[in-house]
């Protein structure tokens, strides 16, 4: 068993490592303040290509992988969870689903624009009424001579604020509870969209959550994405591969949790020494490192498969719920290391405290995770 990143993974790591450090975190807090990505940092992006990292060298992409993708959001998000996230919507809840389900004439018309980052993606799925229950879903899309018009509205939808195209799951037929969903690609902004608001949020707070009201908005036939009635299916798969990629994330929100708490312990000094030498202190940093390495294996064998085309729901669902839950812990824990300081903003860790809850919440949450393995182990 090999459990080490090929040279082009290395490569790759290394020179995001490189550039979350010097570039990302360092605006991280302003970011989270004023609750907005900013446009250099989105240039910045776009010129280290990092939008492309997964779509195919015939499309303007790296061609990478899973792995590649899990490598580049576990470091940008150890620099800033927000940021992170952008990069995993994009890809994995986008890009993937047009990778995955488009035509051909689809994929040349959008993956070379999402590769370079002039269009960054999202996927429309969530509803007022229909969160963990995607087959509740309301917002209708009835096919009439002109196209598509679609009617509803959608929230929670990651990167609605700089998306120029959405991956949209919406009732097509009613009447047949096993195929009444299907899929769309839109894209934005397009009259009958209108994005009432985005969302002030606990954590995470540079990327943005938007509330979209489709009202009579009319998309081509050919903006079908897959079969009609095969909507599910296509939410389904997607929110697999987005599961690694909020897995990915909460990786690096831990590792950057047990990096900072481990620098205080050695320089924080009471009772005449560092408070890294008393065992309370250090029962907590065993502990968020252990945590730390056994999300990477599940984070990486998750993404491993996925790439290798194999099953990969429930190492996926198990990589989301380990990881997630570890980070929360992890913060939690350097929080308690820097005692008062760690709950005030001079210190990051009350920002990973705030940005890891909510790798508990999307994507699936915790109690939907446990309900998918259970379910996969046929008790």
């Amino acid at each position: 068993m090999d459990f080490h990143l090929d040279d082009d993974h290395r490569m790759l790591q290394d020179s995001v490592r490189e550039f979350a450090t010097n570039e990302v975190a360092v605006g991280a807090a302003e970011r989270d303040t004023n609750a907005k990505m900013t446009p250099e940092l989105l240039a910045q992006l776009r010129e280290l290509g990092l939008f492309g990292i997964t779509i195919p060298e015939a499309y303007g992409g790296a061609g990478m992988g899973t792995v590649a993708s899990s490598c580049v959001v576990e470091e940008v998000s150890k620099a800033c969870a927000g940021t992170g996230v952008l990069l995993s919507a994009h890809t994995s809840l986008c890009v993937d689903p047009i990778m995955t389900f488009g035509t051909e004439a689809q994929k040349q018309s959008y993956l070379p624009r999402m590769a370079s980052g002039e269009m960054i993606g999202c996927l429309s799925l969530t509803e007022p009424g229909s969160g963990s229950d995607a087959g509740a879903a309301t917002c209708t899309a009835v096919l009439k001579d002109d196209g598509w018009h679609i009617t509803g509205s959608k929230i929670f939808v990651t990167n609605g604020g700089e998306a120029g195209v959405m991956a949209l799951i919406a009732v097509t037929d009613p009447d047949e509870p096993k195929r009444r969903l299907s899929a769309f690609i839109v894209d934005m902004p397009i009259d009958g969209l209108r994005v009432p608001k985005l969302e002030k949020k606990l954590g995470i707070r540079c990327s943005s959550t938007a509330e979209f009201v489709f009202e009579d908005c009319v998309v081509p036939k050919e903006a079908l994405l897959g079969e009609r009635g095969r909507g599910m299916r296509v939410a389904l798969n997607t929110l697999d591969g987005g599961r690694i990629g909020i897995a990915s994330q909460a990786l690096g929100i831990g590792q950057a949790c047990l990096r900072e708490a481990t620098e205080y312990a050695g320089t924080r000094v009471q009772f005449g020494r560092p408070i890294g030498k008393f065992q309370a202190i250090q029962s907590k940093l065993a502990d968020m490192a252990v945590g730390v390495e056994a999300a990477r294996m599940l984070v990486y064998r998750a993404a491993w498969l996925k790439d290798q085309g194999q099953p990969y729901s429930p190492p996926a669902a198990m990589a989301k719920l380990f990881a997630s839950e570890m980070c929360s812990k992890a913060a939690n824990h350097a929080v308690q290391v820097f005692g008062g300081y760690g709950y005030c903003n001079d210190y990051p860790v009350e920002r990973y405290l705030r940005d890891a809850k909510i790798t508990e919440l999307y994507e699936g949450t915790s109690e939907i995770h446990r309900l998918v393995i259970g379910r996969s182990l046929a008790v």
